[in-house]
């Protein structure tokens, strides 16, 4: 049975919130680099196909997707939280924060935020945390998509600083050369000091 992606949106209207965002991070799972959250407020005749769960989308496809959704959207924002800070305040908070960051850069302002996962975010706005959000909501699997692109850009630049590293490749994801890689080199700026597999590494 197919589900309608537009079932929480259509609700949330119902109640009076036109203006709903979706949200969605990028990033947990790395050794290296930022937490990247993307928040978008999609209008209601949006129509482009194929917008789902980032994870399930070849990186042309994403691409394609990231330009129609921002060529389309009446609002999108990022929210990133750097290595120092994961390391600092553990990566559930970070991500949590760069969530609400990305509230904070939409303009206009949201009224309604649907969150992919189980936990709310700190914000005023009324919420839903939903799990499985991003195949669900097709605001949700919008922002998926804006902050997995967005991550992946920002590696494939980190890796014009450190090379030796192949962030373009993995982006910063403890694949096997990845971690081999720490153990050769050790650690580098942008690595997660607090993470097992560089924390054992450290230089």
């Amino acid at each position: 049975m197919n589900i309608d992606p537009w079932t929480y949106e259509k609700k949330a209207r119902k109640r009076g919130f036109p203006l709903i965002a979706g949200i969605d991070e990028a990033g947990r799972g790395p050794l290296a680099g930022p937490v990247v959250s993307a928040a978008v407020i999609l209008p209601s005749f949006f129509s482009v196909s194929g917008v789902t769960d980032s994870k399930k989308l070849s990186p042309k496809k994403r691409d394609d997707l990231y330009e129609k959704i921002y060529a389309s959207a009446i609002s999108v924002g990022i929210g990133i939280v750097g290595p120092l800070e994961i390391d600092r305040i553990n990566i559930l908070r970070a991500s949590l924060l760069s969530m609400a960051m990305s509230v904070q850069n939409l303009s206009p302002p949201p009224e309604y935020l649907l969150i992919d996962g189980i936990f709310p975010i700190l914000s005023g706005i009324p919420q839903e945390a939903i799990p499985r959000g991003d195949m669900l909501s097709v605001s949700i699997a919008a922002a998926s998509i804006v902050a997995k692109v967005t991550r992946d850009r920002l590696m494939e630049r980190y890796h014009l600083d450190y090379p030796q590293f192949d962030f373009y490749r993995h982006k910063g994801y403890p694949t096997r050369a990845h971690k081999a890689a720490i153990k050769k080199f050790g650690s580098c700026p942008i690595h997660r000091r607090s993470f097992r597999g560089v924390k054992e590494n450290i230089c």
